[in-house]
């Protein structure tokens, strides 16, 4: 349904944390110029744990409107409460969102059933297209491929983000769910040769500032042409590995402020990038040609 390069976009903010709308316009307006091939707004790299739920809302609606049509907006909606996430995902849909990116409860730890019966009642309640997201590194808890395939028959549940960067784990993935479910990569490291296995694209937050890099290598890898998405991979692996030295989204807000596109803000509790990744991740920018 969705393919290619699909940025998860950080949400600029001003010095005090107010949303910064002129800069989430010009964004928008550089990813389509770049190629970007879908927006994913207010997830993870969007700082959604630190958006209310009408901010949330609102940052949701006002993508899609400055999108504008030019790529697909898939809405980050997941919660750790049912409640909550049907109602985000009612907003989304509501707001004119193309489909929703729901990660998996987060802190309180369901088992395999109630991960089942959590992302059922969201389809149920809400009839848009969901992506489910799994990313056992920030929510301690892994929905296992057996769960996926259970989730898969459900029709409006069209896809997963697989953040563990296990290859193994895509290709049971993709072995249990065929057709029925689309794969997506949240790991840019790994992000290449998932999709060379059979996954339809990669959910990037290298793509924040190197998109067209990032949507050449997805095309590349998606035609099977493995010795040109290497060829542009190996420029971007810097970054893939250097957006990471502290916590996302940390390194590519530092990252994005010094290319001179959104301002210093983030919120608390995140703080900004430590001085001593700063020549670090200047490096990784400059190996990927963006700066």
């Amino acid at each position: 349904m969705f393919h290619g390069s699909m940025v998860a976009l950080v949400t600029p903010m001003a010095e005090d944390g107010a949303v910064d709308e002129d800069s989430l316009a010009a964004l928008i307006d550089f990813h389509a110029e770049q190629g970007t091939d879908a927006i994913v707004a207010v997830g993870t790299t969007g700082e959604s744990a630190t958006l209310d739920e009408e901010e949330h809302c609102h940052v949701m609606r006002r993508i899609v409107e400055m999108t504008a049509g030019r790529m697909p907006v898939i809405a980050g909606t997941g919660a750790n409460s049912t409640r909550e996430a049907i109602d985000l995902t009612r907003c989304a849909m509501q707001g004119g969102a193309d489909a929703c990116l729901l990660v998996t409860p987060y802190y309180n730890k369901p088992t395999q059933e109630g991960l089942y019966q959590h992302f059922k009642a969201i389809a149920e309640a809400v009839p848009m297209p969901q992506i489910l997201y799994n990313v056992p590194g920030r929510t301690a808890v892994d929905m296992l491929p057996e769960t996926v395939e259970r989730l898969s028959v459900i029709s409006n549940i069209v896809g997963i983000k697989e953040a563990s960067g296990n290859l193994d784990r895509a290709r049971e993935i993709l072995e249990r769910c065929g057709e029925r479910l689309d794969l997506y990569t949240g790991d840019d490291e790994t992000a290449m040769e998932c999709i060379l296995l059979g996954a339809k694209g990669d959910i990037s937050v290298t793509a924040n500032v190197a998109p067209k890099a990032m949507h050449e290598m997805c095309a590349a890898a998606l035609a099977g042409d493995r010795a040109r998405a290497s060829a542009i991979n190996d420029k971007l692996m810097p970054l893939h590995r250097d957006l990471f030295v502290e916590s996302n989204p940390i390194p590519v807000k530092w990252a994005l402020h010094e290319m001179g596109r959104i301002p210093a803000g983030i919120r608390l509790p995140l703080t900004p990038l430590s001085a001593v990744h700063h020549e670090k991740v200047r490096a990784a920018l400059r190996a990927a040609g963006v700066l």
